[in-house]
């Protein structure tokens, strides 16, 4: 496996700059850390955005297809109004009694099945995942955690060590076993479920053997990092079970797949018809304002607060709170996850035709407004079908639409725009699409 896990990025030299761009490059690189990255063979220049759009200095608009975080578009007025009314009151934290945490905490569990009822503030996805396995390891007393082969889970020490998608260079925890997802390994969706199951008995045993134990199954209910393998729904179940026999917990990562993202849910899990033991969440709940949580089973969440005090300064902080309100109370009245499922329907059914239309798309997956689009044929090289998706993304940047890759190849368009999206947003984006795949055909023999 490459250490390289971010093609879609700039390569000094790769690409003629404007002046402008290249000065800023400079600077960055004469004070920022090694370890940021670029996307795109052309750096992305923004200073402003609004709901579906980002803005260049030249007042160019870029179509967003990519940034999940955004959920509800771009600096969202009334979000930004939540945020702004609360700072301008008290920025406090939770060890002071404060009524919109509670209330907050309420409507959000509320959403979920009334076995998840209890619920823990962080500010980030990886601090939430951190926490989850914390959590874990302490009630069942074992280390052992599962995940799928290319997973990511977050970049504190503890999570980076369960995120194979972050390559070579970041070792994995001795305690990590991975398990091969069905679709990628070409299982047929009848043997799905089995074949997860097995692959997860084949590692509780190992772990067992080994005097591990199993501490959690932890994943991504939509498998992102995978390539969006999210079918058939329910192929996780096995699995689910499997780890709870063997004296283990269940962790829903819904990072990426949560608050409605999949349509026709508000939490991917819900898809394969489980309930998880704790479920972690991050990005889009402040709609770019960093808040996240743990929700669990209050058995398991009491047992670890009784023994370890957990809390930090900003985690459930005053305005991340509003903020967050704010966004749920949108998602909820605004009917998003709904809208969500019919632009996805939209998009699919787009996607589809352009696929008996051009060559270069190879399959197409998805869950609501999350997508995996597999790039090239069955009879390319990896290394061409990844090249193909490369040459897609950047003729799509050209074109002022952002997408970008995902799955272990780095081969399949990772497509996931606002759920605000709307007809008008699909249907520029597909004919975007089908430009850049007239573009990369006549480029290539």
């Amino acid at each position: 496996m490459s250490t390289d896990l971010m093609p879609n990025r700039y390569r000094p030299g790769e690409a003629q700059l404007p002046q402008r761009e290249a000065a800023l490059i400079a600077r960055r690189d004469g004070v920022l850390g090694a370890s940021y990255r670029l996307h795109y063979r052309r750096p992305v220049h923004f200073l402003r955005g609004e709901g579906m759009w980002l803005y260049d200095p030249d007042g160019g608009a870029y179509l967003d297809f990519y940034n999940n975080v955004p959920s509800l578009g771009h600096c969202h007025p009334e979000v930004n109004a939540a945020m702004a009314e609360q700072a301008g009151r008290i920025s406090a934290n939770t060890r002071y009694l404060e009524p919109r945490l509670v209330d907050y905490a309420e409507r959000l569990v509320a959403t979920f099945p009334p076995e998840l009822d209890r619920v823990v503030f962080t500010c980030t996805g990886s601090e939430s995942n951190d926490l989850a396995l914390r959590i874990a390891r302490l009630v069942t007393g074992n280390e052992g955690v599962i995940v799928s082969n290319y997973a990511y889970h977050g970049t504190s020490a503890a999570v980076a060590a369960v995120s194979p998608n972050l390559g070579d260079a970041v070792m994995l925890s001795p305690n990590v076993r991975m398990v091969t997802l069905p679709g990628p390994a070409g299982i047929p969706d009848a043997q799905a479920a089995d074949y997860f199951q097995a692959q997860v008995r084949a590692a509780i045993t190992d772990l067992n053997r080994r005097g591990i134990g199993v501490a959690a199954l932890l994943f991504d209910s939509i498998f992102s990092s995978d390539g969006v393998w999210v079918d058939p729904p329910g192929f996780i179940a096995g699995g689910v079970d499997a780890v709870r026999a063997a004296g283990g917990v269940v962790i829903s990562d819904e990072v990426q797949p949560g608050f409605g993202r999949t349509g026709a849910h508000m939490w991917g899990f819900e898809r394969h018809g489980v309930v998880p033991d704790l479920v972690t969440l991050g990005k889009p709940m402040g709609n770019g304002f960093p808040i996240g949580a743990v929700v669990g089973r209050h058995a398991a969440m009491d047992r670890f607060g009784t023994t370890a005090r957990y809390s930090n300064t900003f985690a459930g902080n005053t305005i991340g709170i509003a903020t967050a309100d704010a966004v749920l109370t949108i998602l909820q009245r605004d009917q998003i996850p709904q809208n969500a499922f019919a632009m996805g329907l939209r998009l699919r059914a787009g996607l589809e035709r352009l696929a008996k239309q051009r060559p270069g798309i190879r399959a197409i997956r998805n869950a609501g407004l999350f997508f995996g689009v597999d790039m090239g044929t069955e009879s390319m090289a990896p290394a061409a079908r990844r090249a193909m998706a490369q040459d897609v993304v950047n003729a799509l940047r050209d074109d002022g639409v952002l997408v970008s890759t995902t799955g272990a190849n780095e081969d399949a368009l990772k497509v996931r725009p606002p759920l605000i999206c709307q007809a008008e947003h699909v249907d520029l984006f597909l004919a975007a699409v089908d430009r850049a795949l007239i573009r990369i055909g006549t480029a290539r023999p």
